[in-house]
């Protein structure tokens, strides 16, 4: 079975003239939680909007499962087994729950969607609960769970999520992390995301530190924990 799921290589991203990415090179491997941390503005989702093809790199390449997808539209990428929560949710708040999930299953038929929203069901009681509730009257961690159930709808194999804690209560923020620790235990690598460097830490096996749309440190997650140029920056301490 192949080791590396996601190999991101030497990528330079613009937006018109801002150099945001520059020269960015980090990997995912099958079972990890891999995260990556920085200040506002570091570049991080922009790296993941370039990895699910909603923005593209001028150099360097980007391969899953030992494919490219440098070039791919969004779509097809995720029907290859890669998928994102976005940050701030976005889900469609005119719609009901039960229809987002939906909205996420474009890659699946029939028998295999039905499968999938059982999944999310079982995976979330509460989105089971509230699946005729329009999406815009639900609280922030229901509509979180509702993005990442939505995404899960496409049965990924990896998924990036986007500052999953923006937003919400400490309670639900821990309740949050737990979900992601689940899903990577029932065979889901993660790619995180996360303004909060401290609970992205805790559960991550590695972690990338980015300034200014470069790649500042890499190591393993205990490591980063210990760093004392990370703990000043970050974890304040």
């Amino acid at each position: 079975m192949l080791k590396t799921m996601l190999k991101v290589n030497d990528i330079n991203v613009y937006y018109g003239s801002i150099h945001a990415i520059k020269g960015v090179s980090f990997s995912v491997e099958r079972g990890e939680i891999v995260t990556l941390i920085g200040a506002n503005g570091a570049g991080k989702s922009t790296i993941l909007n370039t990895v699910s093809g909603l923005l593209r790199s001028k150099t360097g390449s980007v391969s899953f499962l030992d494919k490219p997808i440098g070039s791919l539209v969004p779509h097809k990428i995720v029907a290859g087994g890669l998928a994102q929560v976005p940050e701030g949710r976005r889900v469609f708040l005119n719609m009901t729950a039960e229809e987002n999930l939906e909205m996420g299953a474009f890659t699946r038929k029939g028998a295999e969607a039905a499968e999938s929203l059982a999944d999310v069901y079982m995976r979330f009681p509460r989105l089971k609960e509230r699946r005729k509730q329009i999406a815009g009257t639900l609280s922030g961690g229901e509509q979180q769970m509702l993005a990442m159930g939505r995404a899960l709808m496409s049965k990924p194999e990896l998924l990036m999520l986007d500052e999953p804690s923006m937003g919400l209560a400490p309670i639900l923020v821990e309740q949050i992390f737990e979900i992601i620790k689940e899903l990577n235990a029932a065979g889901v690598t993660i790619l995180l995301v996360e303004q909060n460097a401290q609970m992205a830490l805790s559960i991550a096996d590695r972690g990338y530190v980015l300034e200014t749309g470069r790649i500042a440190t890499s190591a393993s997650a205990s490591e980063l924990l210990n760093n004392d140029a990370v703990k000043k920056a970050y974890l304040g301490g």
